[in-house]
């Protein structure tokens, strides 16, 4: 058999089989799995879900190609240049028509699709569950088409839709799809408030999100409270609303999330509202703008009421060391701090949190004055901190960075100043991953050699099922290298 020429073994592997392997594999290396051979190119192209296109207007004479060749997309992205004409009404029209099965759309800078062009999306994708929509020109009869059309409509993403820029008589009309909205998010809008009896009329919403929209928001804020009191998330970034707005909030007890960004008449009155009432929240971001609004009197109200606290950020803001203490002391389940632009944050200040919080797991600090001696006191404390981000910290040094690697062993990662420094974990193996890695590896491994797997043929069944789960092991091998690395490029907290 020395003599045989080498047979292609994948040719044993059932489609469906092929198929699972190349969705374990990232975009790039299933464009070139693609390329290998003729079979590997339908495989790939009848098992692809997920598909991102070049919206320019020359895609209408690509199009009818690519659907004969991607007839299972559920999940569509088109992206045109903003200095290129995109694509108009008759693609989406094909797209809808060819592709009625989807349940994701993204539209950027598609300004040639007016609301004619929605209402055809609608009709042809009655399923569709998300829709985001960022620098077209259509407007609220195109977005009213698709909250009718598309009952199962969960999240809605809407960025800098020109259409709005009408009067403000004009608004969407409440849909019977707004029940099944769980997520809306509003960004750069003129006249954005059109939005506010939809939102007031989706009594499932769970996340908000109202970005550097114009209007005052107090009104709708107030309007929530009363009509969707189960909304879990909320982020209000350089908007005009106030701590009337936050009193109203304080009533939606089941708040988890709450971001405040650059709001300069929200006031420690306000937060101490929401951290008294709102005793669910895990997540905490606070961007005061250095306004010296939101101190210590909002910071100690969020330590005595929020005990399920895990993420905190604070961005211009001056905790002294009597609210950084009542935080590590009462919040024992923090995990991620960050603490940028923060002038009073000192050594005592992380010698403090050292001490205390011992759930702490990523720690950030921007912007603050701390030296080596405050890094220090974090040699031996916050027991289970994985990672530090430090930047713009004048007084730590390189050398009192890699005394503090030194000291806490594998695994601690320090990014400093975008440089990022580790300690050689003792626990690697010889092929660079830690020994729990390859252990998960293994086991996932043993797993996978024990699947009682189909075959295609009853004559060859043991030997497909041998090959296949070799392959799959492989695969998880490689997903597991991967993995270990991912964390170390995490950027923040």
């Amino acid at each position: 058999m020395g003599g045989d020429p080498p047979r292609d073994r994948t040719l044993d592997l059932p489609d469906d089989c092929l198929a699972i392997v190349f969705h374990l594999l990232g975009a790039g290396d299933r464009k070139s799995c693609s390329l290998v051979c003729r079979r590997w190119l339908e495989v790939e192209a009848h098992s692809r879900r997920r598909l991102a296109l070049d919206a320019r207007s020359s895609l209408i004479e690509a199009l009818p190609s690519l659907i004969d060749r991607f007839d299972a997309v559920s999940s569509l992205s088109l992206r045109c240049d903003r200095r290129s004409d995109s694509i108009g009404d008759d693609a989406l029209e094909l797209i809808a028509r060819s592709w009625p099965s989807l349940t994701r759309i993204k539209l950027r800078a598609c300004r040639r699709v007016t609301d004619l062009g929605m209402d055809v999306l609608a009709d042809g994708c009655p399923s569709l569950r998300r829709l985001s929509c960022a620098s077209c020109s259509f407007g609220a009869a195109g977005l009213d088409a698709i909250l009718q059309g598309c009952p199962r409509l969960e999240d809605l993403s809407i960025k800098r839709l020109r259409g709005l820029s009408n009067p403000p008589h004009q608004v969407v009309r409440l849909a019977v799809a707004s029940s099944a909205l769980r997520s809306i998010c509003l960004k750069e809008l003129y006249n954005g408030q059109c939005f506010d009896p939809l939102i007031a009329g989706s009594p499932n919403l769970r996340i908000l999100k109202i970005i550097r929209c114009t209007g005052v928001w107090d009104s709708l804020l107030e309007v929530i409270a009363v009509k969707v009191p189960h909304i879990a998330e909320i982020h209000l970034e350089k908007i005009q609303v106030s701590d009337q707005g936050l009193f109203a909030l304080s009533s939606c007890l089941g708040l988890e999330v709450l971001r405040l960004v650059k709001t300069p008449e929200c006031t420690d009155a306000g937060v101490i509202a929401i951290a008294n009432k709102c005793r669910h929240l895990r997540k905490i971001h606070i961007d005061g703008w250095r306004m010296n609004r939101i101190g210590d009197y909002g910071l100690m109200a969020i330590a005595k009421g929020c005990p399920e606290l895990q993420e905190l950020v604070l961005i211009g803001v001056n905790p002294t060391l009597q609210s950084v203490e009542l935080i590590a002391s009462s919040c024992r389940d923090l995990e991620r701090l960050a603490l940028c632009g923060c002038e009073t944050i000192g050594d005592a200040e992380v010698a403090c949190i050292a001490t205390k919080c011992t759930a702490m797991r990523k720690l950030c600090i921007k912007g603050c004055p701390v030296t080596d001696c405050g890094l220090e006191a974090l040699a031996e404390g916050c027991p289970n901190l994985i990672k530090i981000k430090l930047k713009r910290c004048n007084g730590v040094t390189r050398e009192g960075l890699d005394w503090l690697l030194a000291a806490r062993g594998a695994p601690f990662v320090v990014i400093w100043d975008a440089i990022e420094l580790q300690e050689p974990d003792a626990s690697t193996s010889e092929n660079g991953m830690p020994e729990s890695v390859n252990e998960e590896a293994s086991s996932l491994t043993e797993q996978i050699m024990t699947l009682d797997l189909p075959s295609s043929s009853n004559d060859r069944s043991s030997l497909i099922k041998s090959r296949m789960r070799s392959i799959l092991a492989s695969a998880v091998r490689n997903l597991s290298s991967a993995g270990d690395d991912s964390h170390l490029r995490e950027a923040g907290v």
